[in-house]
């Protein structure tokens, strides 16, 4: 008779998901502040589209495009938390961040 190795795939799993949480940990300490950045960077771009967009909503002199018009109810929703970000008083603190 062959002799059976005693492995239990309890063991084998808390490796494998002890080596799994510590990838991830070392990946998500290496790739957050890019992450941060990237997240940023695509917030500023979104609103700086919706300002050249719908400015005028804000009293920024621009001529609407007619593509505005088919774009608004994509953008709609989200009108209201631009506009209280655009109008925002902001400390020269806050850009430092």
């Amino acid at each position: 008779m062959a002799r059976e190795r005693n492995t239990s795939p309890e063991r084998g799993e808390k490796k494998t998901g002890f080596l799994n949480t510590v990838r991830e940990f070392l990946f998500g300490f290496a790739t957050h502040d890019h992450l941060i950045f990237t997240r940023r960077t695509q917030a500023s771009m979104g609103d700086l589209m919706t300002v050249a967009l719908f400015g005028d909503m804000l009293g920024v002199p621009m001529i609407r495009p007619y593509y505005a018009l088919r774009l608004l109810p994509y953008v709609l929703p989200r009108l209201p938390g631009w506009k209280r970000r655009m109008l925002k008083e902001r400390d020269f603190v806050e850009a430092l961040d």
